[in-house]
């Protein structure tokens, strides 16, 4: 049977919608505090020279955040949106010399091709942009290619139930975004924060 996927409302390719999504992103509730988290587990690797793959990174408000408290750290911003690629150079100029874009779209088939191994990958609020809640147990083991073997997973986005999301084609409930992690054979799976968004903690070993 064919995925019928959800389409989206928005284009983020282009400007107009890559800024109105900029402008409202921040006052989600609780954003700042997933940074926050995420930030916290990649300190915890203990790693100065943190090499890090970000997917669907936007207008790199993520990215500002986790160059700011990682000062060894460098950063791979991966997107298939040109402007939001543009919003991210300007508000990661400061960090240049640790930051690079590939501008890429994760639901092609090759996307992984040719970007190394990383220690952390990470990203917020991107799964969902598969547009269909069946292709993430392959999205998360296309993931596994690109992580170090001692690699750390961060993953954050809506789930389907109370106090979640409503649309249960496009987003997975709590249960089956756990089970997603578990068939694409991550072995350490923990959820750090729950609110209204999910933040997991996976890795391979």
């Amino acid at each position: 049977m064919s995925i019928v996927e959800v389409p989206s409302p928005i284009d983020l390719r282009l400007m107009s919608d890559a800024l109105e999504w900029e402008s409202k992103a921040m006052d989600r509730p609780f954003r700042e505090d997933f940074f926050e988290a995420i930030t916290n587990q990649l300190l915890l690797l203990g790693t100065p020279a943190l090499t890090i793959l970000e997917l669907g990174s936007g207008p790199g408000f993520l990215a500002s955040y986790i160059m700011t408290k990682l000062p060894g750290a460098k950063i791979v911003l991966l997107d298939f949106s040109p402007a939001m690629h543009e919003l991210a150079r300007k508000r990661l100029s400061p960090f240049t010399e640790r930051v690079s874009f590939i501008e890429r779209n994760f639901k092609e088939s090759n996307w992984t091709h040719g970007l190394g191994t990383y220690d952390a990958v990470v990203t917020v609020q991107a799964v969902h942009e598969l547009r269909h809640k069946q292709y993430t147990e392959n999205f998360h083991r296309q993931v596994r290619e690109v992580l170090n073997d001692k690699g750390l997973y961060l993953v954050c986005d809506h789930y389907c139930g109370d106090g979640g999301m409503q649309n249960d084609q496009l987003y997975m409930n709590l249960e089956e975004q756990r089970s997603s992690f578990d068939s694409a054979g991550y072995k350490t799976i923990d959820v750090l924060i729950k609110g209204g968004r999910a933040l997991y903690r996976a890795s391979k070993k």
